[in-house]
């Protein structure tokens, strides 16, 4: 069976303006993963996100580690050098335990004047990565750090939060992957948008997951697939106030989208991150996130001027079939939090997936190593989204487009093999595109 989904919007994006705003995108980043990281670094991150058409990042921040400030202080000099690009704040309350009040006061407003702070309302805008047992903190915390507070208790849920509605100014949810063997639905955005009343809804968008590291005892996979188009499609129509990308650096759980630094894998990781790079996922950014911005025709941000688009295609799919060698005690969905335990390979398909940005009507070729290739197509301009099984077929992926019997862009991605790495099948994605 093939699978194909079209957006039918026009290839045009617009130029990088720093929204302050509804309508803006940031990305979840772990500066617990940045201890390393240097200013240069720290300014090409910003400039790839900033390419992508991505507003800012939410830095998430543990209490345990002693290079916070130090990493903090680099993220906003950077954010500051560049230009044009917004911080906040993420307090992580499950990392390391949860963030005492007084410190989580004296961080907020050590950064609430920088240039680089995103505020909404007036006030810096925060959040958090669950964290709902100290809920009752926030009252005195905004009692003196003053802020715009948009906390991710999915640990409590859509109507444990509505309880706090006098407290909070908006939420974040962390729900962004499907259980089990089906692709995410909207359900629970639904329940959070009605829990609050109006109040701005974040909502979470994931290209992926996948962790096995085994000292923090997670060892699982969720549906990726085809989440990364369908997710941006949902956000279309859903038009929540914020989007978050979870992640841009986050390699245990294999859905960063950022470029991979080595000193930032936990131990363990790079048996599954090494080689498995993600940055071609941005390579289509523009186009989604301009797509949801322009739908609502109540928004003011009026490009001043529109970007033509190159066609282009991005693909991606694991390099082993899940048959292939061992699962390495993976399972998939989370056992731990109550989930049916399945075997990975009926929650993962084995299917290369190719989203096809083209200016007209096209056909998208997709060949495994010396087999018959599968012809798709691409009916009109627009940004169309395919799927193709493995069945069985190893060696090289050969992805060509094709218009009016001419090749129009090519690409070729790593072979699809049943050699694993120490026997275990890679349950982490290969991401790459046509340029």
């Amino acid at each position: 069976m093939l699978i194909n989904y079209l957006i039918p919007w026009l290839l045009v994006a617009p130029p990088v303006i720093a929204r302050t705003g509804p309508k803006a995108v940031f990305a979840h980043f772990i500066v617990g993963n940045a201890a390393a990281m240097t200013p240069e670094q720290w300014e090409s991150d910003i400039r790839e996100a900033q390419a992508a058409h991505i507003d800012g990042f939410a830095l998430n921040i543990a209490p345990q580690d002693s290079y916070t400030d130090d990493v903090l202080e680099k993220a906003y000099s950077a954010a500051e050098s560049v230009g044009n690009f917004s911080l906040f704040l993420s307090f992580d309350y499950g990392s390391g335990g949860p963030w005492p009040a007084d410190r989580v006061i004296s961080t907020i407003n050590a950064y609430r004047n920088r240039s680089a702070q995103y505020n909404y309302h007036g006030k810096p805008l925060v959040s958090t990565f669950i964290g709902s047992g100290n809920a009752d903190d926030w009252p005195y915390i905004k009692q003196f750090a003053d802020c715009f507070f948009m906390p991710s208790w999915s640990d409590l849920g859509p109507a444990g939060t509505r309880a706090y509605l006098d407290t909070i100014d908006g939420a974040f949810s962390w729900d962004a992957w499907p259980v089990g063997a089906q692709n995410k639905n909207v359900t629970s955005d639904r329940e959070w948008m009605h829990a609050l009343s109006g109040k701005p809804y974040m909502m979470p968008v994931s290209p992926w997951f996948y962790v096995n590291l085994p000292q923090w005892n997670k060892n699982w996979l969720w549906r990726g697939d085809d989440l990364w188009h369908l997710r941006w499609e949902q956000v279309m129509h859903l038009q929540p106030e914020f989007v978050q990308i979870i992640s841009w650096n986050d390699y245990g759980e294999a859905h960063y989208i950022g470029p991979i630094y080595d000193a930032g894998m936990p131990d363990g990781s790079s048996s599954y991150v090494a080689d498995h790079p993600h940055d071609a996922w941005r390579a289509l950014l523009p186009h989604y996130i301009a797509a949801y911005r322009g739908m609502n025709t109540t928004d003011p941000y009026q490009p001043s001027q529109q970007l033509p688009v190159a066609d282009k295609m991005v693909y991606w799919y694991r390099l082993n079939p899940s048959h292939a060698g061992s699962a390495n005690g993976t399972t998939g969905n989370n056992p731990a939090m109550g989930q049916e335990e399945m075997m990975p390979g009926q929650v993962a398909q084995d299917r290369v997936f190719v989203s096809a940005a083209v200016q007209a009507a096209s056909e998208i070729v997709v060949q495994i190593g010396s087999f018959p290739p599968t012809v798709l197509q691409a009916s009109g301009p627009g940004l169309n989204h395919f799927s193709v099984p493995f069945n069985g077929q190893t060696g090289p992926v050969r992805i060509v487009m094709m218009r009016n019997d001419g090749e129009v862009a090519a690409t070729v991605g790593p072979a699809i093999t049943e050699e694993c790495q120490d026997g275990n099948v890679n349950w982490n994605a290969y991401v790459g595109s046509s340029d």
